[in-house]
């Protein structure tokens, strides 16, 4: 149910923000923003991690809401929090490997608790058992390994005791007509926890030197719930480009009536099919490698190598981003289902990167082969065929291709493709070998004319 509300909003914020489009926050001009989030569409391919005091309940990120567990019974997960295997070097060198140019980090989820060390709050890792400022480590160990930092921020807090409790609170009326939240909420002070909120962003924003992007998470505006007047979005947004004027922000403020309130829109979820709808917008889609954001032990519906690869590169085909979730365990380690995950990715990354990186959809004038997917490369010029399903006979029709081509190859090791001109004068026959190369999709490399 969530997960549909959210969608249903990101979808309406792009045709509101169409509408609105001459209402801005700012003076970037577009040329200005696009030299600023060149280097975010050229990377394409991201980790995302989900970590907190969840991690130890196993079962879901939003355990605590699904539940109903108040303050009090969720203290104990503070109480026992020790991740004694947490070394985000080996992290940082997993990311790496699969490929991934930039990773995000959950410093503080719905769940209130903080993994940075903020002067704010008590509820914070340093209060633990771990005793040190978790997201600084995760900064300096991916920083080292060349990967850019982006830090995600809950603007919801079911742990702050002047966070209204609204109709997605873990304390919600539901079951009544009239549910009266101004009883409920008596006492809560919420321009104090706005004013927490903002204090904590600046602290996230000055501490860590330079952070590339920032994933605020979420709106839900309307009765019993939260918008942008709610957050302050406007002063907010204005605050943190002030502070990292570089940095790029999605869309979650609620801020589409503006321009330029956000820098991509972030479709959750969604099947590589749905995907196609983005194409044009700058957007990314964020995705779990199973059915959960934080470790969940017992969850078994898994995305195979083959689906993972399909998102990523149908995600570059239409000119998006993709960034996977690890949800590491409270011991902080990726499990071994993660582990494997990556790993898949690393092997197929290491040979068809170039496919990836730097690539957007195809020209127009260039026809999608059956059973394949086209990135394309703008600066080189050159096409890229995703062989999803190897054709048995060794042919691949490339329809209309005639005189586009001087040369064709197997991107995974360069080596040489046959071709030819099809009796129809239009078509070109693409001559495979017989043996599949040992890949689940593996790319044609077409230098155009």
């Amino acid at each position: 149910m969530i997960r549909k509300l959210l969608l249903l909003l990101l979808l309406a914020s792009l045709t509101t923000a169409s509408v609105n489009a001459q209402k801005r926050i700012g003076n970037e001009t577009p040329e200005q923003k696009e030299k600023r989030m060149a280097w975010w569409t050229q990377d394409r391919f991201g980790m995302f991690i989900h970590w907190g005091l969840y991690a130890q309940l196993a079962r879901h990120e939003w355990v605590k809401q699904h539940e109903r567990i108040t303050t009090d019974s969720y203290q104990k997960y503070f109480d026992n929090f020790n991740p004694d295997k947490f070394d985000p070097k080996k992290w940082a060198k997993e990311a790496k490997a699969a490929g991934m140019k930039y990773a995000v980090l959950t410093t503080k989820h719905h769940e209130g608790f903080c993994l940075f060390d903020s002067q704010y709050t008590n509820y914070k890792a340093t209060k633990t058992a771990a005793k040190r400022d978790l997201v600084r480590e995760f900064v300096d160990a991916f920083r080292a390994e060349g990967i850019k930092i982006g830090f995600y921020y809950s603007l919801i807090d079911w742990h702050h005791p002047d966070f209204t409790i609204d109709a997605l609170h873990p304390q919600r009326l539901d079951g009544t007509q009239n549910p009266d939240y101004a009883a409920v909420n008596k006492g809560k002070d919420w321009n104090r926890y706005k004013q927490y909120m903002h204090n904590q962003i600046k602290e996230l924003l000055t501490k860590y030197g330079k952070i590339d992007i920032l994933w605020l998470d979420f709106s839900y505006p309307g009765k019993n719930g939260k918008g942008k007047d709610d957050w302050g979005s406007v002063e907010l947004l204005k605050m943190i480009r002030k502070l990292q004027p570089g940095i790029v922000v999605d869309n979650r403020l609620n801020l589409d009536e503006y321009a330029d309130g956000e820098d991509f829109v972030t479709p959750e979820q969604v099947s590589p099919k749905e995907l196609a709808q983005y194409r044009g917008k700058t957007w990314e889609t964020c995705q779990t490698f199973s059915g959960s954001w934080g470790y969940f032990r017992d969850e078994n519906t898994w995305k195979t190598h083959r689906q993972l690869l399909d998102l990523l590169i149908t995600s570059v085909a239409n000119g998006g981003n993709l960034i996977l979730n690890v949800g590491p365990t409270a011991r902080g380690e990726f499990d071994h289902r993660a582990t494997n995950a990556l790993d898949s990715m690393s092997y197929w990354m290491h040979a068809n990167s170039k496919a990836i990186y730097n690539c957007t959809y195809a020209p127009v004038g260039f026809n999608v082969p059956e059973h394949t997917k086209l990135t394309y490369n703008p600066k080189t010029k050159r096409l890229y065929v995703h062989v999803f399903d190897y054709p048995a006979d060794g042919k691949l029709i490339l329809p209309a291709y005639q005189g586009k081509i001087k040369y064709a190859q197997f991107l995974n090791d360069s080596s040489e493709l046959m071709y030819k001109q099809v009796a129809n004068g239009v078509d070109v026959e693409l001559i495979l070998p017989k043996n599949k190369p040992n890949y689940e999709i593996p790319v044609v490399e077409l230098m155009l004319q």
